[in-house]
């Protein structure tokens, strides 16, 4: 299992504290890779940004015209988080669902 978010993160350090044995990666350092980032993308659409973020606040109309896969790119920090990677299947966030489906 692997987690992917920001280390500074409140919800991706809860959700590490829950799932003791995920692998954390770091998406600024680490970044996340392509073929995770396109099936996350077509699994998530739009929902993969966060809308909600200073980042995306602080983003011009232009710049937030670009593809979702250009944005985060350009900046990791808009992606929902945490997005987890469990046998074979990708989770966003960490809600009841995600929750229930991986802690049981």
């Amino acid at each position: 299992m692997i987690l992917y978010g920001l280390k500074t993160c409140d919800t991706c350090r809860k959700a590490l504290k829950s799932l003791p044995n995920a692998e954390f990666r770091d998406v600024r350092t680490d970044g996340v890779p392509q073929d995770v980032m396109g099936a996350a993308l077509e699994r998530f659409g739009g929902a993969l940004l966060n809308r909600k973020s200073t980042t995306w606040r602080g983003l011009s109309e232009s710049e937030r015209d670009q593809s979702p896969l250009e944005l985060l790119a350009a900046h990791p920090s808009l992606m929902k988080r945490p997005l987890i990677e469990a046998q074979g299947a990708l989770y966003l966030g960490w809600g009841s669902d995600t929750q229930s489906a991986l802690l049981g």
